[in-house]
């Protein structure tokens, strides 16, 4: 008989969150494990926005908005998970989606992390970094990426 396992699995609104959970149900869940899904709203979009810096009511819609969004997220992974008879919760985290990431499966004690890929291409992962390569790199348990798609290298000139 298998240990208990607690595997945390990052989602967010993308197709690639959707299909790391579904491999992950698919492929590897067994019958006893706790699931967490651990969502981080992006609120740095909102602080970055400098129009919004003058208008408090801009501010306050946006962050409704994204509230609305994780409501609508949560529900439906929730909805997701008592379909397939899985046991576990849904967590929301706040701070830096890497760091948010690792400090949730840290308090849940993961066996397992598990990340959808959403495809960056090097440039790009080069200058803003991604929530994958961050939590690869600073995780001390195992770290399951998901791709869904082909890898697209960037074009070279």
């Amino acid at each position: 008989m298998a240990n208990k396992q607690t595997i945390v699995i990052a989602v967010d609104g993308s197709e690639h969150s959707e299909f790391a959970f579904d491999f992950y149900v698919d492929n590897f869940h067994c019958h006893g494990d706790h699931i967490v899904l651990v969502h981080v709203p992006e609120y740095s979009n909102i602080l970055s926005a400098s129009s919004l810096l003058t208008d408090p009511n801009i501010i306050a819609e946006m962050i409704k908005d994204t509230e609305g969004q994780t409501s609508e997220l949560v529900d439906k992974y929730s909805f997701k998970m008592q379909q397939k008879e899985l046991h576990g919760h849904v967590k929301q985290q706040c701070g830096k989606p890497g760091e948010a990431i690792l400090e949730c499966a840290r308090e849940e004690s993961a066996t397992l992390l598990i990340l959808g890929a959403r495809g960056m291409g090097v440039m790009r992962r080069t200058f803003i970094g991604s929530v994958s390569d961050y939590c690869l790199h600073h995780a001390t348990f195992p770290v399951l990426v998901c791709r869904h798609k082909p890898f697209k290298h960037d074009k070279q000139s």
